[in-house]
């Protein structure tokens, strides 16, 4: 296990020294959870438009849960591991960019961006990638919200592979829950 530690420590300071300060505020943005909640506003709206107001008000509930869900085992996970995130590891700090000023909660396995952006793109594609092909970079989306934690410097890489899988996961058990009682959504 120190090992695999020892590999992920060392894979987060390659891929965060990547970084430079003209992309900072690229990534920045990317991170911000008002854009992404903004951008999946936005994309529930369009998707009104073809689901009725029943079906929308059916789909926010479930994507109310499927966020509280992901957000509620993430901080499960957080305060079970106690592992500390990048930015307060006092042999790292020195050594690592960190780009946000503030490095947030204390402990950061696993990634809550990660879970939720992959939760989020994992429901809308299950959902409706069948009308609308495009949908599939929502994982696109998912991913930069989810190197963005690496690119700052307050998550390891297995923070975000972890919140990856559990995001695709729980993002798959919603779109099969909201399926099971809208069986034909669009």
């Amino acid at each position: 296990m120190d090992a695999l530690l020892l590999w992920d420590q060392e894979l987060f300071l390659w891929l965060n020294g990547l970084g430079s300060e003209p992309f900072d505020a690229f990534w920045i943005t990317v991170t911000n959870k008002r854009y992404t909640i903004g951008f999946y506003a936005i994309l529930t709206a369009v998707m009104s438009k073809r689901l009725g107001w029943k079906n929308t008000l059916w789909m926010l509930l479930t994507i109310a849960l499927l966020i509280t869900f992901t957000d509620q085992i993430t901080n499960l996970f957080k305060d079970g591991f106690k592992r500390l995130r990048p930015c307060h590891e006092v042999g790292l700090t020195d050594i690592m960019r960190q780009v946000k000023p503030a490095c947030g909660g204390k402990y950061g396995y696993f990634s809550g961006h990660a879970s939720n952006s992959f939760a989020m793109a994992t429901f809308f594609v299950l959902l409706f990638t069948r009308h609308l092909k495009w949908l599939r970079w929502l994982f696109l989306v998912a991913a930069l919200v989810a190197y963005s934690r690496i690119y700052i410097g307050v998550h390891y890489p297995l923070d975000v592979i972890s919140g990856t899988c559990f995001g695709i996961l729980g993002g798959w058990l919603f779109a099969k829950l909201y399926l099971r009682f809208i069986p034909n959504p669009i």
